[in-house]
């Protein structure tokens, strides 16, 4: 469940790298290179931003919750977990609307303790997906040190065509707790598959600058957005709006992703969520509140901040 704010990064690994190399003046590189924001269609200079929904699929609550974000126009992203109770719902939504942006959470883990869930498959394909009690594992430490890497893309393939089954049809691919992201083969296959299926992904320099493995698999038409905005648990309740505003507010040129987890502070999360206030029922509650809130609004109306998707993103890179 950890969540991590990334910095700004450059739109190729060689485009990364150039300006390592003795001799190569950045600022040609710069003039040079079409930014990610012109690739798309945009000024250099423009601030783009996707405000992005996870743990679709996982309740209730959290569905009806991220439908009125996606209602205000203020959340314009989301991913879903097939593997969850409320699938059907969420792709009911889908279907009857089918420019939503709505991606796939791909899910190896259940890390709530009372609320649990396992995988799509048949149980006995993946069992090193599995815990003592027949769940996916509750960390994605876990998850990732069990994974047998075969299993591991069976079952996301299998996510995958679950969701088309469903009349989803997804925008992009993402890891729910960053299971897919803990070691290089995980990894590989999250980008293989994500290739094959036509569907980009969340790329970060922080991953290219801090993971010795990644230079050397991306490939130049990989498209990696500039940073990310999450908030973390040091951030104090009463701190919730400053935190986010202040983000907002110095959203630099390019492409940033806000993740946010929309839900109701209501019984059914109360109860899923009961001993994790982290990413709990009263998280998501101030998540939504803000994000669907008329400050929201003014300071991207303030900054000139303007939201795009990973629709956009996709329609870039593979033409579709």
């Amino acid at each position: 469940m950890r969540r991590t704010i990334f910095a700004a990064i450059a739109i190729s690994i060689w485009a990364v790298f150039l300006p390592m190399v003795p001799g190569v003046v950045l600022s040609s590189v710069h003039s040079q290179t079409p930014s990610l924001a012109e690739r798309l269609g945009y000024p250099r200079d423009a601030k783009l931003l996707i405000v992005h929904a996870d743990d679709l699929g996982m309740a209730h609550s959290v569905n009806a919750a991220t439908i009125k974000g996606f209602d205000s126009g203020l959340v314009n992203s989301g991913s879903i977990m097939v593997p969850c109770p409320w699938l059907s719902e969420i792709a009911s939504y889908a279907r009857a609307n089918p420019k939503a942006d709505l991606g796939l959470h791909l899910t190896l883990t259940s890390e709530w303790t009372s609320y649990r869930w396992g995988p799509v498959l048949p149980k006995d394909r993946v069992a090193s997906l599995l815990d003592k009690s027949g769940y996916l594992y509750l960390t994605e430490a876990e998850a990732a040190s069990h994974a047998n890497v075969k299993e591991a893309e069976a079952e996301i393939r299998a996510q995958i065509e679950r969701a088309r089954s469903f009349g989803i049809q997804p925008t992009h691919l993402d890891s729910h707790m960053g299971t897919l992201y803990q070691s290089q083969a995980l990894f590989e296959t999250l980008l293989r598959v994500a290739r094959e299926n036509k569907l980009p992904t969340r790329i970060f320099r922080e991953q290219i600058a801090s993971t010795d493995y990644l230079a050397s698999i991306l490939k130049p038409d990989d498209i990696i957005i500039d940073r990310v905005i999450s908030i973390e648990p040091s951030v104090p309740p009463e701190g919730w709006a400053k935190f986010y505003t202040d983000a907002i507010k110095s959203v630099q040129p390019g492409v940033t992703e806000v993740i946010v987890h929309l839900a109701y502070d209501d019984a059914e999360m109360r109860a899923a969520t009961h001993d994790h206030p982290d990413w709990g029922a009263a998280w998501r509650q101030r998540d939504l509140d803000f994000f669907t809130s008329d400050g929201f609004r003014k300071v991207l109306q303030e900054n000139q901040i303007q939201l795009i998707t990973w629709r956009e993103i996709g329609k870039l890179q593979y033409g579709r």
